[in-house]
């Protein structure tokens, strides 16, 4: 069965259809995308109803088969946790699982959707039951607008995930009066399946040392034509992340970081995304971000750098830094720039950072 490429005027009618048996649909998206979803190609998974692009901000974007069953205990599995079905505003791109997912719970659910702009400039005043999902950037800017932040504390529920939720950005949503619920998940779960560390029921979190595996009736079916790079990621319905883990004393999952933010700076191994941690605590959630990133260097193999659009100078991050970092996790340099690079799906693109600062050095 061929797919349907669908715009996002089509996209819930093709996914009820999908849903339902009827073709599978994929959201229409960049050519990067397309070139690994091959809309020319038949489906053969059965039961496919979605075929989704990976955001590909660690890599080429891979296709990932989302089937029928999938998507639907996804939304129902979501919808227990929150309270109960109700409508979906949509700030997020729908190429991509977690935008796709809030027209896929309003589908299953059988109620409205509508559309806000990713500033959510527009965001519309809340109905009887209205839940939004954003990333972490998009909640952060949001607290600062208080005409926002009043219509957010209507909703039933506001979604934040799609990366790292920095230290302090969840308490001072909830301290704003907004129903903030972190998750953590990827398109191979469809979205979000582990909601403020708890799993989603039906769903379990499992350990291999410190890389997190997500079983469930949610796991994809398979990479679009990659069967053995599937196998490396999928075994039955336990769906093997890179990223790394442990449960914590009250039983929650701790997202610690990738495998691929671990790098050796002078001989000495530096978590990245537990330097990250520290220096959004150290920053606060209502400034600027400092970025750290790992740049290649001839002395170190790896030097850890940070990059701003705010006002802190290198001396003052130093400070604040030693003594909770190692000598090779602190940054040797900060560059202010104009703005960060952003994926189209509102997270830090560090791969665009990491260049950028190259070709500047």
């Amino acid at each position: 069965m061929l797919l349907r490429v669908a715009e996002d005027e089509q996209l819930a009618a093709a996914l009820a259809d999908a849903l339902a048996g009827g073709p599978p649909v994929t959201p229409r998206a960049s050519d990067a995308a397309r070139a690994a979803i091959r809309p020319d190609l038949p489906v053969t998974e059965p039961g496919a109803a979605v075929v989704v692009a990976t955001s590909g901000s660690t890599g080429d974007p891979k296709a990932v088969v989302l089937t029928a069953s999938a998507l639907q205990f996804s939304a129902a599995a979501t919808h227990r946790r929150l309270g109960g079905p109700g409508e979906w505003v949509c700030a997020l791109p729908t190429h991509y699982v977690a935008g796709l997912m809030t027209v896929v719970r309003s589908v299953v659910a059988g109620r409205g959707l509508r559309f806000t702009s990713p500033d959510l400039a527009d965001l519309p005043e809340p109905g009887e039951r209205s839940y939004l999902s954003l990333v972490a950037t998009q909640l952060h800017r949001v607290l600062g607008r208080p005409e926002q932040v009043s219509r957010l504390r209507g909703y039933a529920g506001v979604l934040a995930g799609g990366s790292a939720i920095p230290a302090g950005l969840r308490e001072a949503a909830l301290a704003a009066g907004v129903n903030v619920v972190t998750t953590y998940g990827m398109s191979e779960t469809c979205g979000g399946c582990v909601y403020n560390g708890v799993a989603l029921d039906g769903v379990s979190v499992e350990l291999a040392g410190e890389r997190i595996g997500l079983r469930g009736p949610m796991a994809f079916a398979g990479y679009r034509l990659r069967p053995e790079l599937t196998a490396h990621v999928l075994d039955g319905d336990l769906v093997w992340t890179n990223d790394r883990g442990r449960i914590a004393a009250d039983g929650r999952l701790e997202v610690l970081g990738r495998f691929d933010e671990v790098v050796i700076s002078g001989g000495e191994k530096v978590d990245l995304a537990a330097a990250q941690r520290l220096c959004d605590e150290l920053v606060g959630p209502d400034a600027a971000p400092v970025v750290l990133l790992g740049v290649p260097d001839r002395q170190w193999g790896v030097r850890v750098v940070a990059v701003t659009t705010g006002d802190w100078r290198l001396e003052d991050l130093l400070a604040g830094l030693r003594g909770r970092l190692g000598r090779a996790g602190l940054p040797k340099e900060l560059r202010r720039v104009p703005e960060l690079a952003y994926t189209s799906t509102g997270k830090i693109d560090r791969t665009a950072l990491q260049a950028a600062w190259q070709d500047e050095g």
